[in-house]
């Protein structure tokens, strides 16, 4: 309930991987193959705007942990706050984002308009 309130790290995209990177480990100690396994830095939760942008700009090093990479960035309060729209408005900034993603090698993009996101993906990725 509070998660929102005062976000800190002191480096987003570190904290979260030295997290991740335990919890796959934790996982693998259980006896869960590391190809069951996705990733998710969890944007937007408990993140201010610019540590969710820190984790955009930086996706690929969640890579690291040699599982696919899992972002939800649909319709998210940081594409309101970026560009000063409604939820019900931010679809094409969703697709966007979710091209941006799919070139930097995000593996799964979760999304409210997957037909959109298809076409922006598609595209993107005709390009090489």
């Amino acid at each position: 309930g509070d998660m929102q309130l005062d976000p800190h790290y002191d480096d987003v995209v570190v904290e979260i991987n030295r997290f991740l990177g335990a919890r796959i480990a934790w996982l693998a100690e259980q006896g869960v193959d590391r190809s069951r396994v996705i990733v998710d830095p969890g944007l937007g939760f408990g993140k201010t705007l610019s540590h969710n942008l820190d984790i955009l700009r930086k996706v690929q090093s969640f890579k690291q942990h040699g599982c696919p990479v899992l972002i939800g960035h649909s319709r998210k309060s940081f594409l309101g706050e970026l560009l000063d729209l409604e939820v019900a408005e931010r679809d094409p900034a969703t697709a966007v984002v979710s091209a941006l993603l799919a070139s930097r090698g995000v593996d799964i993009v979760r999304v409210h308009d997957v037909q959109a996101s298809r076409q922006a993906v598609q595209l993107v990725t005709s390009f090489g």
